[in-house]
Parts: C-alpha cells; structure tokens; sequence
C-alpha cells in the first residue's frame, strides 16, 4: 500500500480505479484520464479472493488504471471495525499482486451520500441496493483524488 502523497504521476494523468469493498458486492468507480470526471461502474458480486482478483486485473486492464484505491470502512470515531481489518488485508493482497500502486482512502459516510444522491436523482428505492455500492466507489474516487489536489 502507497501513501497519498505517493500518487503516481502527480500531473494528475492516468485513470485510476475505486472499489467499495461489501460482503456481496463491491462498488466500482473509475475515472478519465486527466482525474477530472468519474463516473460509477456495474458493481462485482464478492465471492472469492481468486476471483475478485481476476475482475479487478480484468478492469485495470481493460481501463488502463495507474492506481487502485479502496474505500476503508473505518468507524465514526476513526478506529477500525471488523470490515475495516478485510480491507487492510485485501489491499496487502492486492499490493502484492497488482503492479499498480493501490491506495486506502476514508469512506465514512459514502454509503450515505450515495444513497443521498440516488434519491436525489429519481431512482426507485427498490433499485437503490443495485447502485449504491457503485455510487459510493464513485464518491471514494472523488474524495480520493480531491485530496491529491
């Protein structure tokens, strides 16, 4: 794991990947190039690590992704919780397997804003389970490349 202040390519080019990692599914987000749009993908079912090593490889390459960044689920008072322990381990595995720098970033209150913002934007409550996860890894993703500004 990297550092914010490591952020590769500090000319801000290159897309870099966001998951929001849950127990049945994880958020995707991805960004353009220049690190000036994201915008949401469709979410991965979480089954394995294998696989979810595989989809992840398979949307880094298929993007072009310099970085990855995972939204580490901290409690409100900053400490760590259970799900926060899985993500420092899947980023320790995904450091050790990927040849991009992958990133940590505080996702307190995502879930939250997304839904927030589903709402805002007309989706039915029976269909926000199916965007949310994806609209927080977007959130992550701009909080993230906020922060490198």
């Amino acid at each position: 794991m990297t550092d914010h202040d490591n952020v590769p390519d500090q000319e801000g080019r290159g897309r870099v990947l966001s998951l929001d990692i849950g127990q049945k599914r994880i958020g995707v987000a991805i960004c353009d190039e220049t690190r000036t749009a994201v915008r949401a993908l469709a979410p991965i079912l979480r089954t394995n690590w294998k696989r979810l090593l595989i989809d992840t490889e398979a949307l880094i390459s298929s993007f072009d992704a310099k970085a990855l960044v995972l939204g580490l689920p901290l409690n409100m008072d900053g400490s760590d919780s259970l799900s926060t322990q899985d993500v420092r381990r899947l980023a320790r595995n995904f450091s050790s397997s990927l040849k991009i720098p992958v990133f940590l970033q505080d996702e307190r209150l995502t879930t939250v804003e997304a839904e927030e913002r589903l709402r805002d934007a007309g989706v039915p409550q029976k269909d926000l389970k199916r965007f949310v996860d994806s609209e927080a890894a977007k959130i992550i993703l701009i909080d993230f490349l906020s922060a490198q500004t």
